[in-house]
């Protein structure tokens, strides 16, 4: 850049010396001007000489640098002939437009100097004309002012002789502002005749002002009057000469218990705040709270102008009272926002609070109201805010917990009715923080990005509890705080049986459809924001938050099919664990805690088919497994044919030895598997786990013959029920078949029930469980 200004330089200097020469005759008064040097190589020098130049350039530069000054010389050479002859045309110009209007001036000017010669002589009559007239009329004028003098004087006299009556007038009417001005404009007159002309007058208008001081005091002191009043009383007895100050401490003392009548108390705030909103609305003149409260701060406001004026020294005091009431106003907002308060109702008082504060700022703008405001209003905001999330929580789930889980069918109507309230709530929470962005009042105008702030970090940590929540109702977790109130006088078994579900589905929902619901009214409504805001954690990250609602769904659906596991596992331990295994007796029948089992599995079906989807319901039976159908019907040929030809001895040991065989050749059945939000994914679940836990149970029993046969013949009724409820037919038969082989190895006399004999039980126990049904259903 330094390289390049130095050429425009000289070219621009070229350019002054060459105008300073084309308009200046005499040469030394542009060398004067100029201030380039007048050595011998400065082209532009007056002093300039063509043939040393020359002869310069030739022994210092060679051809090339030569032929380039050539044309760099003969390129200046060029622009310099065509800015002269541009400059030329512009002078040309100008010269014949400052032609023309000469031209123009002279036939304007001509005949001008009659027209003025008029004007002078008609100014020069109507001087002499109106000089007469005064001339003639200033007797008169003199008069006349004489006589308005007198008028005056008269009038002011007959105020002094009057003045007594309306003092007693308006002692009457307690216009006392009237009377202390009356008599203050009177002092002048009676000062000076007082003691002549108008002593009676002063004595009895003294008289009346004694009753006036009196009664002013009077209501200085009283209870009864408001605030203004007494400052105005305090004024007037100022105005008065009265000495004020030692009443000093107890009209501030009284100024200061007057702040109790202006707080804005929480029960009388909602009545206020609508009052506020209605007379806005409809533009009406009644009395009603909020027009009260305005006019009681208004007095607080000119009594404390007043105070300031008649007790300069008492600024420090009064600032506190303002600060202190300022205070108070946000104390009781924070307390009342702690109950259900709506974005329309929080405006309201906060539009009174802020009309407060103005009011107040106006009489002492010392106090710096507006600041304290400011800091005070934040607070108040962002615990609104997050109250409201607070709120809509308690919302969810008081709707989660009003329903009996008992009844019929409820389960889906709890997850409806939670989904719509958590849609509908999150829809009106919404609706209200846009009407706290609308709101023009100043201090909203410029807590407007730090309110979006808020809501984005607030719909953070709403999602986040909710699920912590979740897990809390569940039981997954616990919380002492929550679970002594939420679950008090609920069940266990009504929480963690359908609930729980709902709970899983619930989270699916809010992952599927209100997150992103949320994240696209935050981004046409909410977007940007204060990074003040954020300082205590993020702001909205649906994907976050999308992996917190899967992961807690899969959480509650697992724990889901656990609770209901447990419950029946201590079916199947008091099965186990009651009687004698070693002494029981033959098998007349399939045990009761077959019937037991298959109701709560049946029950287990009925919730998931009143909130989880069908899934594609597809059987794997044992053929589509790897190996699981020739391992398993070895293993049963094996138990059904050679026990029933070998002696009881040879069919043991060989019972066990082919067991262990066929464990170690056999291959591995997927028996649990991830489990979808599907109704067969979870019963599926449900009974492996199940099965899992009685084959447990009997590896802890040690059998008979006849315990043995027990179990093959619950075990052979069960599977019928079992693979018409799941969808994966190869695991349930393994795990059937591993129940069968453990009782095989805790049996001390393994010979397995003949197949006639398990049939006939096993019909049996259908034909009486279809009369039982038949009943049921007459009944």
């Amino acid at each position: 850049m330094a390289t390049e200004a130095a050429p425009m330089d000289e070219k621009a200097k070229r350019m002054r010396d060459l105008l300073s020469s084309f308009y200046t005759p005499d040469p030394s008064i542009s060398n004067n001007a100029s201030s380039i040097s007048t050595s011998f190589d400065n082209i532009n020098s007056t002093s300039f000489d063509a043939d040393q130049y020359m002869d310069l350039m030739i022994k210092k530069s060679n051809l090339e640098v030569l032929l380039q000054r050539h044309v760099q010389m003969a390129a200046e050479i060029k622009n310099l002939d065509t800015d002269l002859q541009m400059l030329v045309y512009e002078n040309y110009n100008k010269f014949i437009s400052a032609t023309d209007t000469i031209k123009r001036m002279k036939s304007n000017i001509f005949g001008m100097e009659g027209n003025m010669d008029q004007l002078l002589q008609k100014i020069m009559s109507v001087q002499s004309r109106s000089d007469g007239v005064n001339t003639s009329l200033f007797e008169k004028r003199e008069h006349i002012e004489k006589l308005h003098r007198t008028r005056n004087l008269l009038r002011k006299v007959q105020f002094i002789y009057d003045l007594p009556a309306r003092l007693q007038k308006c002692i009457k009417s307690e216009a006392y502002g009237d009377a202390v001005r009356f008599y203050i404009g009177a002092m002048p007159i009676l000062k000076v005749y007082g003691d002549t002309s108008f002593q009676d007058c002063r004595r009895a208008s003294e008289e009346a002002i004694e009753i006036i001081i009196k009664n002013l005091q009077t209501k200085l002191f009283s209870d009864s009057e408001s605030i203004q009043a007494r400052a105005e009383a305090a004024v007037l007895l100022k105005q008065l000469n009265v000495p004020v100050d030692s009443l000093k401490a107890k009209l501030l003392e009284k100024l200061e218990q007057a702040l109790d009548g202006l707080q804005i108390k929480p029960e009388e705030a909602s009545k206020l705040a609508e009052y506020n909103d209605s007379s806005k609305d409809e533009e009406t003149n009644d009395q009603g709270p909020a027009k009260i409260h305005e006019d009681a701060v208004r007095g607080f406001s000119e009594a404390m102008r007043a105070y300031r004026e008649i007790f300069p020294d008492s600024e420090e005091r009064l600032f506190k009272l303002a600060r202190a009431l300022t205070t108070m106003h946000f104390e009781n907002m924070e307390l009342y926002i702690r109950k259900r308060v709506s974005a329309a109702q929080f405006l309201g008082i906060f539009r009174i609070i802020w009309e407060d504060v103005v009011l107040m700022d106006e009489v002492l703008p010392e106090a710096a109201l507006s600041d304290l405001s400011a800091e005070a209003a934040q607070v108040t905001l962002k615990q609104f805010v997050a109250r409201t999330f607070s709120h809509l929580q308690q919302d969810i789930s008081d709707t989660l917990l009003k329903f009996d889980i008992n009844q019929k069918e409820v389960l889906k109507v709890v997850l409806e009715a939670s989904r719509k309230a958590v849609l509908q709530g999150t829809a009106d929470i919404f609706q209200g923080f846009r009407q706290l962005l609308d709101e023009n009042t100043v201090i909203f105008v410029k807590m407007k990005d730090l309110l979006i702030g808020w809501i984005q970090k607030g719909f953070q940590d709403f999602f986040r509890s909710l699920e912590a929540h979740f897990l809390v109702l569940s039981g997954k977790t616990s919380s002492s705080n929550e679970t002594e109130g939420l679950i008090e006088g609920k069940s266990s078994d009504k929480i963690q049986a359908g609930l729980i579900l709902v709970l899983a589905q619930l989270s699916v929902f809010i992952e599927q459809k209100v997150i992103p619901r949320i994240t696209e009214e935050i981004a046409a409504s909410f977007s940007g924001g204060s990074s003040q805001a954020f300082e205590n954690g993020p702001a909205f990250i649906p994907g976050e938050l999308c992996r917190v609602f899967h992961a807690a769904s899969e959480k509650l659906l697992q724990h889901y099919i656990d609770t209901r596991t447990q419950k029946i596992s201590v079916v199947l331990r008091k099965r186990f664990k009651t009687p004698n295994w070693v002494k029981h007796k033959e098998p007349r029948e399939v045990h009761m805690f077959v019937d037991m089992f298959l109701q709560e599995l049946e029950e287990v079906g009925k919730e998931v088919k009143q909130i989880l989807p069908q899934g594609t319901f597809r059987k794997h039976k044992r053929t589509d497994s790897n190996g699981s159908n020739t391992t398993t019907s070895s293993r049963s040929n094996t138990l059904h044919n050679d026990k029933m030809n070998r002696s009881n001895s040879q069919r043991a040991r060989s019972q066990l030895f082919e067991t262990h065989l066929a464990k170690l050749f056999k291959q591995k059945v997927e028996i649990f598997t991830k489990v979808e939000f599907t109704q067969e994914s979870v019963v599926t679940t449900t009974v492996k786990l199940c099965l899992k836990s009685l084959q447990e149970y009997v590896r802890l029993q040690t059998f008979n013959r006849s315990g043995f046969q027990q179990i093959q013949l619950d075990i052979q009724y069960l599977k019928a029920p079992l693979k018409e409820t799941v969808e994966d037919e190869a695991a349930i038969d393994f795990l059937l078949d591993e129940v069968i082989v453990a009782a095989s190895e805790r049996c001390l006399d393994v010979i397995p029930l003949e197949p006639p004999i398990l049939d006939k039980l096993i019909q049996a126990k259908l034909a009486k469980s279809k009369e039982h049904n038949n009943n049921t259903v007459s009944s």
